[in-house]
């Protein structure tokens, strides 16, 4: 890997500044392979060389990727005005690493969203081209049928002539309110919502629960987060 400052790698943990990080260099709170470095302008390698800051072994990762279980409520944002966003949810060290949401959910909608640093990877996974699926739990007000399911799977028509791509609506349970699974190859503006609405069965309640082959972790509680391992992130590099 190509060589870098000794600040920015540090800062790379999330845990410090590229200030702090020359400041805790300073005073003689790094070291590299063993040896204590005063300058954090000096270049090295964050995959090879050992790097400690005030006792502490950096472990480097180049990229981060969370797995989230957004709670309404929040934005899927990373500032705004209005709100709270779901970088709130996490703790400092994670909000300097310049984190940002993969696509997303309505402010009342629950469930699995991403956040990385890795721009190129996010931004393929969203790509319209890539047709990455995603599985939303809903409740609806009204009966769905299965004439509602043929119509999805033809791909529906929206009002201001937006035309889905054909999708799959499997329906859990039917009565006064109904509960069904929704899987889509895109991701446009309050689609699941919109595509519901349209067949006269409003939204009552909306869960994202997988993206790609990436379920939402079951033992992970409403607004808590978790890293990706290493497998899950192959496997989202494998969808593009």
């Amino acid at each position: 890997m190509e060589k870098q400052r000794l600040d920015k790698i540090i800062a790379s943990s999330g845990k410090w500044s590229r200030k702090e990080a020359r400041e805790l260099a300073r005073r003689g709170q790094v070291t590299v392979n063993g040896l204590f470095v005063r300058s954090a302008e000096e270049k090295y390698d964050p995959e090879k060389d050992e790097i400690t800051v005030a006792g502490e072994t950096l472990g480097y990762r180049r990229y981060t990727w969370i797995m989230l279980n957004k709670p309404a409520g929040c934005l899927s944002a990373t500032e705004d005005g209005r709100g709270k966003t779901v970088l709130d949810l996490l703790p400092q060290e994670l909000q300097r690493q310049n984190l940002f949401p993969v696509g997303r959910l309505d402010k009342d909608t629950e469930g699995l969203l991403l956040l990385t640093n890795e721009g190129g990877l996010a931004h393929a996974l969203l790509s319209p081209k890539r047709h990455v699926d995603k599985v939303y739990y809903a409740r609806t007000a009204g009966r769905l049928s299965e004439e509602d399911c043929r119509a999805f799977a033809q791909g529906l028509s929206l009002d201001g002539g937006l035309q889905c791509l054909p999708a799959k609506l499997e329906i859990l349970s039917a009565g006064e309110e109904s509960e069904a699974r929704i899987t889509l190859r895109e991701g446009k503006y309050h689609q699941v919502k919109r595509m519901l609405a349209a067949r006269g069965n409003p939204v009552v309640y909306l869960e994202r629960i997988q993206m790609g082959q990436l379920p939402l972790d079951p033992s992970l509680a409403r607004g808590a987060f978790r890293f990706l391992t290493e497998e899950e992130i192959k496997e989202l590099r494998a969808l593009v």
